[in-house]
């Protein structure tokens, strides 16, 4: 593989000094304000629409999908576009009907919700869970995902390139969320525009090794040569059926793992819930949007990379410890750029990187400062303090993470498998307790632990119930699928599925009980009002919605 060339370097540190340089010129600007900690944490009433919808597609985009979802588009092709598409329909139910909750009843943090809604133990217990989740499963799986692809592309060690990571990430975070999120709009740049580089030369090497030439030509190929790869809908004989289990990816768990992720999740939320109503309904569409641009970036690269394995290249640059690993397909593919776009590429890749980094960081500062040392610690700390508090927990946390990332064993299980089995455990139980938090006023905080605790455990013996019971007799329904030992297992998104509404049953038996018992909830404001859409808004959403079922008819 050929290294970096010097113009490629020089294209990196020109993408180093602009981010940092327009940062720095960010902060600067903000030190002459008040610096509270509402303004550090959250940017308050400072982040336009279009730096919101940049930021959350900065944060969310990172290794797992650039490295990880590229290795599954090598692996099982289009389909694993869902997640990407099913989410641009995901931020839409969030703008419309969680973000008006959120605002109305200045909601800042995802443990305050539980505070305001459920009590304080609740709160208190999903805290501590979220910052051990934050830290050991997504800070440590980007950093360490992100080192490794950067240290094959670039040649420097692992350690180095993890220590740079960090070190950048931490740079940008010290600034504060308005910092984060102004140059998350040059992250994205810089991650589109490298990202569609790697593409268009990706689709150029299948055109030009199949006797022809041009993207649309390469594209062509690919829909000839891999046509098994351009299904959104997998049948039960698919091999990767038990990774995306048919319609479930329409009507099933995928909605539970969206929903929770881009409306439950204090690292994505956060860019929000410091702008008006409308102003975060704009750009949570303007995200919408662009998350139809991902697959093209991060999956077809994936699926040249398959084609191109298949006519006997890369033969030896995709094999780890002897086996074809699909995660190597994008660095692969990386390191034929020619000078100057493997620069660019590079940038991309680093700075996918770095702002999921800083926005993770971010969330473990916000949520540690102000839901746990401020209510547990010190409950009459200045604005001064938190900020300062926030500044420390910043940097611990990526020690921490640079730390323990390389014996959490990411590269054995995959990227983008990794990050979505760990937090998958957890995203039923959490997303039933928001869900019936939101809408149903007699949701009590017994029927939230139940959620909290019970949904972990049944996500447990879900998982482990092959093991101890034959699960063959639910294979006519699909819901069961033999591995390659032949054990029945259930599917993880239908898992989520089956968990999700245990949840929402056994919360709605609590909480029926309870209220006969005279046990009294804290119900949200919520009026209709509050879910009135604007008329560009709503345009746009009709928009989103009917590309979004074009794509799936044309490529069901």
């Amino acid at each position: 593989m050929q290294s970096l060339q010097p113009a490629d370097y020089i294209v990196f540190l020109c993408y180093f000094v602009i981010v940092a340089g327009y940062g720095w010129w960010v902060y600067q600007q903000k030190k002459s304000k008040s610096a509270s900690s509402t303004d550090y944490f959250l940017a308050e009433g400072s982040l336009t629409w279009w730096a919101i919808g940049a930021s959350l597609i900065a944060s969310n985009i990172s290794t797992e999908q650039f490295i990880g979802m590229s290795g599954s588009g090598f692996k099982m092709g289009l389909a694993i576009a869902s997640y990407e598409w099913m989410a641009a329909v995901s931020l839409i139910v969030v703008a419309i009907f969680f973000m008006p909750v959120y605002l109305k009843n200045k909601i800042f943090t995802m443990p305050q919700f539980l505070q305001v809604r459920y009590n304080s133990t609740v709160a208190m217990i999903m805290a501590v869970f979220w910052l051990l989740l934050y830290v050991f499963v997504n800070l440590t799986s980007i950093l360490f995902l992100g080192a490794l692809a950067i240290s094959s592309i670039s040649g420097f060690s692992f350690t180095l390139c993890m220590i740079g990571l960090a070190f950048f990430a931490i740079l940008i975070t010290l600034g504060g969320m308005k910092v984060i999120g102004y140059t998350d709009v040059i992250q994205v740049f810089f991650l589109i525009l490298g990202g569609l580089a790697a593409t268009y030369i990706a689709l150029n090497l299948v055109a030009d090794h199949n006797g022809t030439s041009g993207v649309l030509n390469g594209f062509s190929v690919l829909t000839e040569k891999a046509d098994d790869h351009f299904h959104m809908i997998f049948k039960r004989d698919n091999p990767s059926y038990m990774d995306l289990p048919g319609l479930t990816v329409l009507l099933g768990g995928l909605w539970i793992a969206n929903l929770n992720y881009w409306g439950c999740n204090q690292y994505i939320t956060q860019r929000a819930l410091g702008a008006d109503l409308k102003t975060a309904r704009n750009g949570l569409l303007f995200a919408g949007f662009l998350k139809l641009l991902m697959p093209i970036i991060v999956v077809l690269p994936g699926i040249a990379a398959y084609v191109l394995y298949q006519q006997g290249y890369f033969q030896t640059e995709m094999l780890q410890n002897g086996e074809v690993n699909p995660d190597r397909a994008y660095p692969v593919l990386l390191n034929l750029l020619p000078v100057g776009l493997k620069g660019l590429s590079f940038a991309a890749l680093t700075a996918a990187v770095v702002a999921s980094l800083a926005g993770k960081a971010n969330s473990i500062a916000t949520i540690f400062t102000l839901d746990i040392y401020k209510k547990k610690v010190n409950d009459v700390a200045t604005e001064q303090q938190l900020v300062r508090v926030g500044r420390i927990a910043i940097v611990v946390s990526m020690i921490l993470a640079m730390a323990v990332a390389p014996f959490m064993g990411i590269d054995q299980k995959g990227g983008f498998q990794y990050i979505q089995e760990y937090t998958g455990f957890v995203s039923p139980g959490v997303f039933a307790m928001f869900f019936l938090g939101f809408f149903w006023k007699k949701t009590t905080s017994n029927a939230a632990l139940f959620a909290t605790i019970g949904g972990f455990v049944l996500s447990l013996l879900f998982k482990f119930l092959p093991g101890i019971a034959d699960l063959s007799f639910l294979a006519s329904t699909g819901f069961a699928i033999p591995n390659s030992q032949g054990i029945y297992e259930i599917p993880f998104l239908d898992r989520m599925g089956f968990v999700f509404a245990i949840c929402i049953a056994g919360m709605w038996v609590i909480s029926t009980i309870e209220q006969r018992k005279g046990v009294r909830t804290h119900g949200l404001e919520i009026d209709r009002s509050m879910f009135k859409l604007h008329p560009a808004f709503a345009v746009g959403v009709l928009i989103l919605l009917g590309i979004i079922a074009a794509l799936y008819a044309v490529l069901w």
